[in-house]
Parts: structure tokens; sequence; C-alpha cells
């Protein structure tokens, strides 16, 4: 027997009408599928109607983009498709200029002028080693001091380091070979320096015009030259420099005076340090390799006065030291 005072319960169940509106998300999704098509068609017809060459251009493109972009080259730029015309000038009906074919003049103009704008390069890098050097003289408390025997300037040849004797304070002892302490460390400074750069290094020792009594036929100026230049290559190896950046060593005597005017003066006691540019180490390289060539065809043996190692003492023949008033 039922509560009267219980309520019934009412469930509601609404019924699906078939075919009701969906609203218009659909229509977007459809415009999106329908764009890509089009995108897609488009893209499958552009790759059917390019020539063989230019799809290579394209792929170079996507593999070296900055290499094409800045050199050019086949493909970049390259008009030679179905569709006529093309260029600055939509008119045209000829087709678009290859834009390879203007880039391989621009290059052969290039290379015309490599030659001059690779010397305007080297000669910034050289400037800019210059400008180090002299920074590292400037830092160093115990190198300010000899600023004033060192001169470093641009020549012909590259950069060029020389140390000059002042007259209380030479680099080497009279008539010697053997380096001051002080002169020591100047060097090898130099030498971690030039380790910056990868150009050659040629090195000359240089006296004043004041013989020795035996004159040229025994030792002199000639041989201690010689040795003073072979001694600062060492000096300037053991500071850390590639023993391999250096070409030349020569002993020049007084044959190259800084003062003219006095051959006789200090000054004129050097040892110069060049940083050769491109230009004279490939000159000195071939002209080495043309003498070493003619001499071996010959089979005749040369002498000369530059010796990359000579004798620190002078021979028997000579006065030892005690003649030379000055070194």
């Amino acid at each position: 027997m039922s509560d009267s005072t219980q309520q019934p319960i009412v469930v509601k169940r609404p019924r699906k009408a078939g075919g009701g509106h969906h609203g218009g998300v659909w229509k977007i999704a459809y415009a999106d599928f329908v764009t890509a098509m089009m995108a897609f068609f488009l893209l499958m017809w552009l790759i059917g109607s390019t020539a063989k060459g230019d799809l290579n251009g394209i792929a170079e493109y996507f593999s070296t983009p900055l290499k094409v972009a800045m050199q050019g080259g086949s493909g970049s730029g390259d008009a030679s498709s179905v569709v006529q015309g093309g260029g600055q000038d939509l008119s045209r009906s000829a087709g678009q200029v290859k834009r390879g074919d203007i880039e391989a003049k621009k290059r052969t103009v290039n290379l015309q002028a490599l030659p001059a704008e690779r010397e305007k390069i080297e000669r910034m890098r050289l400037e800019e080693l210059k400008s180090q050097v002299e920074r590292v003289i400037d830092a160093s408390l115990n190198l300010r001091q000899y600023k004033n025997q060192l001169l470093i300037d641009l020549t012909s040849e590259g950069l060029r380091i020389q140390i000059i004797d002042a007259l209380n304070r030479p680099m080497f002892d009279l008539s010697s070979a053997e380096l001051k302490p002080y002169a020591r460390e100047i060097l090898r400074e130099i030498g971690r320096t030039l380790n910056a750069v990868d150009n050659k290094i040629s090195l000359s020792g240089h006296t004043d015009a004041t013989g020795y009594v035996g004159g040229e036929r025994g030792f002199s100026n000639w041989e201690l030259s010689a040795n003073r230049a072979n001694a600062s290559r060492r000096e300037l190896v053991a500071g850390g420099m590639d023993e391999n950046k250096i070409v030349r060593v020569v002993g020049l005597a007084s044959t190259v005076l800084f003062d003219k005017l006095d051959p006789n003066s200090p000054i004129n006691r050097r040892i110069s340090v060049v940083v050769m540019n491109k230009r004279t180490e490939e000159a000195v390289i071939r002209d080495e390799s043309g003498v070493q060539e003619k001499d071996e065809s010959d089979g005749a043996e040369t002498s000369a006065r530059v010796a990359p190692e000579a004798a620190a003492t002078p021979p028997k023949s000579a006065p030892a030291g005690g003649a030379k008033v000055a070194p």
C-alpha cells in the first residue's frame, strides 16, 4: 500500500531530433583543408614545371643558404622556367637574366682585384699586430723603460720591429753575440706576441761601421751581425714563438746604416725583426728555391756571408775581441 505523502518522481528525457543545426565550426575546418590542398597542388605544379638545374639550386640553397645568397650560382634567382618574363621589367618576354651569370661576372672582377684586397686586409692585420705589440710594451713595467729602444713601423716588406742599442744600454756585450738580460726579455715578449699571426719572420743583424783590425779577411762585422741575429732567433723561440715561422736569418754588418750621417753611432747596432707580408714571403721562398735548384743543377758549391750559425769567437788569425773598437 503506497504512502499518500510521497510525491512521484518525474524523469524527463529530451528527444533528439535528427538533422538539426550543428553550428559553423565545420566550415572553418573545411576552409583550412581546402586552403592546404590548394597550396599542395600549387607546390606540385611548381615542382613539375621547374627545370632540374633550378631544383638543384633550390636544394643547394636550403642546404647552405648563406653561401648561395652571398656567392650566387645556378638556381639562385634563375628564372629559366616555363613562365616567360620576370625580372625588374615585367613586360619583357625574353625571360629573366640568370643571377648566376651576373654573379660569375662579378666573381671574375673580384678575382682580378683579389691581390689588392688581400694586401689591404693583411695591412690591417699587421697594423693591429703593431698596436698589440705597443700595448704589450706599455703594459709591462720591465719593457716600458726600454720603449725608446724599440722602433715599430710598417714597411713594404711588412711589420718591422727594430731593437736598437743605446749609448749606455747596449743589447750585446762588446764584440760579442751574448745578449744582455733585458735584451733577452724584450725578445721573448716579442716572440710570444708574434704567434698571433701566421706570417713568416725575417731576422737581420746590423753593426756600426767600426771594423776589426784584421779587416774583412778574418772575423768581421759580417760574422758578428750573423751571430747576433741567430742569438736573437733563439730568444724569440725561447719566448714561445713557433720556430717554423722563421724563414730567413741574415747578418748585414754595416751595409744598411740607420744613421747614415754618423756610421759609428750606437743606433746603427740593432736587430730587425720583420713580420713579412705574403708578397715578400712568396718572393723570398721563390727566390731561395730558384737559387737552390740552380745550384743543384750546376753541381757548384756556393758560399755567402749569411750564416745561420757562425762561431761566437774570432779565429786565431784575428785579435781576440780587443781589437774591435765598438760592436
